[in-house]
């Protein structure tokens, strides 16, 4: 077998699936991509068995035929390879790929294409359509506060609910919580899913920059993802999701807005003096002002700053880890915020003043007792 195609162009679609590859996988094939050539058209795909990637590219062939070759050194071999055609020669008895180009030859082991595992076809799925823009803000706005914790697995992905008339992606680490709902996304079938975390930065890193059309299908076991050339297969999470409605106080007489690039400058400063163990800031409302503090009695470090604010309801003093809250800030667009809390041992929720029609983002964050330095 033997075909013909642009360095260059091979580079960009491998690149665009390689983050699926691992170093050490449960079974060794798994190291390769898998090519395989149909009337001229390239399709490869890589797999960690739990999640699956395809691209497709067109190539000069005169015959069909299938190779699993090694990921690494395919990629590092075009890395360094100027723009021209390459022409791959593959050897079906041996398995041998020699890859020619105008520098020189290069010869590599491949594998039987048949021992590559078969990926999962996704039937009696349920189809949602929706556009990049909207699928990488969703993610965007959810993946960072999953938890990394194997022993909780349904809070190690993003839980997705579709009614008839919104959908609600919702991620929790048990710490912090954001819900995010988009009203321009519904589904006649009211259902629900967890997508696993890799596979969703996967898809954070893969989707366009220019808003095209995503094509999601899923059903009790798997989820399919299509958008221009590139298919994405990941397995679902099969847990019960934690009942995060419950979590969520309703009733927050103390409401403060403020200047999110304000708050969130104030609180990165803040957050050095802060203790390295609980990453404690405090956040005391009097009025009008705030007054954000830190202290680490360890080092007899501490620093605060006062900034101004709208503030509605009684006065209140209450601690968070530093670290969530600008998290939460840096993954927020809007020019002002609004934070919202009912006692210094409940949760305080942060929303963005003003929402896009579309969209609704609510952030929850536990408190950290203000007497816990150590």
């Amino acid at each position: 077998m033997k075909f013909i195609v642009s360095s260059s162009a091979l580079l960009k679609q491998l690149s665009a699936i390689n983050g699926v590859v691992t170093t050490n996988p449960v079974v060794p094939i798994l190291e390769n991509f898998l090519f395989e050539i149909s009337d001229g058209l390239l399709t490869i795909t890589a797999s960690d068995l739990q999640t699956s990637m395809m691209t497709e590219i067109n190539v000069e062939a005169k015959e069909d035929g299938n190779i699993a070759v090694p990921a690494r050194i395919l990629i590092e071999t075009l890395k360094n390879l100027p723009e021209q055609p390459v022409t791959f020669s593959i050897d079906h008895d041996t398995y041998a790929v020699e890859i020619s180009s105008d520098n020189g030859r290069y010869r590599l082991a491949g594998e039987n294409a048949t021992d590559f595992p078969k990926i999962p076809t996704v039937n009696n799925a349920t189809l949602v359509d929706m556009s990049t823009e909207v699928l990488s803000s969703a993610v965007a706005n959810t993946i960072f506060a999953t938890s990394s914790d194997e022993l909780r697995p349904a809070m190690t992905g993003v839980y997705i609910n579709l009614s008839s008339t919104n959908t609600t992606f919702v991620a929790t680490d048990g710490h912090r919580l954001v819900r995010y709902r988009r009203v321009d996304i519904a589904s006649p079938d009211s259902t629900s899913l967890i997508i696993p975390r890799k596979a969703l930065n996967l898809l954070k890193s893969t989707l366009p920059s220019e808003n095209v059309p995503v094509s999601v299908e899923f059903n009790q076991s798997n989820a399919y993802f299509k958008f221009e050339n590139i298919k994405m297969i990941c397995r679902l999470i099969d847990e019960r999701f934690p009942d995060y409605e419950n979590v969520i106080p309703t009733e927050n007489p103390n409401t403060m807005n403020i200047n999110r690039q304000e708050l969130l400058s104030s609180l990165k400063r803040i957050a050095i003096y802060a203790n390295k163990t609980t990453h404690q800031v405090r956040l005391k409302l009097t009025g009008s002002e705030l007054l954000i503090s830190a202290e680490d009695l360890d080092f007899s470090n501490e620093a605060n700053e006062r900034l101004s604010c709208d503030h509605d309801g009684e006065d209140i003093e209450i601690g968070f880890n530093a670290k969530f809250l600008v998290e939460m800030l840096n993954n927020l667009s809007c020019k002002e915020v609004t934070l919202k809390f009912s006692a210094p041992n409940r949760a305080g929720l942060i929303l963005p003043s003003e929402q896009d029609e579309n969209e609704d983002i609510l952030m929850l964050v536990m408190p950290v007792m203000l007497n816990n330095y150590v």
